[in-house]
């Protein structure tokens, strides 16, 4: 099986209008990724983000439940924070995930030759380098992002007849990991 991990990029992703942007680490989505990573077996979480103080605020939050109060009142944190990494860059975490590591972007938008969920759970279970699954804040990905990558996976499609798909980044990261590596 290929090891895979996830990274959540801050930074370049897009603002509603289309404009490549920054945007603000969330102490949930460190806390409900780290879990769900943690819960299926991906190597680690990257969360990357060119601001020093929003790193230092991402760091602070790890510690706190590895080394501070909240893993000693919470415990069963502890494991899963520990795998979280904070990084400057996405090339950081290209970088720390592993030699001849693979890019695969995740979005709510349809690409053309999107990997199906099943197509890409296969893949991984095969023989390979690893994968670094990659996860845009604010409203996805910046191209320049999307243009890097091995592979792009599909949307995760609502059911609703109007149309609507807006999940949060915790709950796609979820979804995902679970048709990717849960117990079938």
């Amino acid at each position: 099986m290929r090891a895979l991990s996830a990274a959540l990029v801050h930074y370049p992703v897009l603002d509603r209008q289309g404009a490549i942007v920054t945007t603000a680490i969330t102490n949930l989505d460190l806390h409900d990724i780290a879990r769900s990573v943690h819960t299926y077996g991906l190597d680690a979480l990257y969360v990357v983000h060119p601001v020093a103080a929003q790193r230092a605020l991402a760091q602070r939050v790890k510690e706190h439940w590895t080394e501070g109060s909240g893993g000693r009142r919470i415990p069963d944190r502890t494991p899963a924070m520990r795998g979280l990494v904070v990084v400057e860059t996405l090339d950081d975490a290209l970088r720390a995930a592993g030699d001849d590591v693979e890019l695969w972007t995740t979005s709510a938008i349809s690409r053309e030759r999107a990997l199906s969920h099943p197509e890409a759970r296969e893949r991984l279970q095969g023989e390979g380098p690893p994968v670094l699954l990659v996860f845009g804040t604010g409203w996805g990905l910046a191209h320049d992002v999307c243009e890097r990558a091995r592979a792009h996976l599909a949307p995760i499609f609502s059911v609703r007849s109007d149309g609507y798909n807006h999940l949060s980044v915790r709950a796609a990261a979820a979804i995902l990991f679970d048709r990717l590596r849960g117990a079938r």
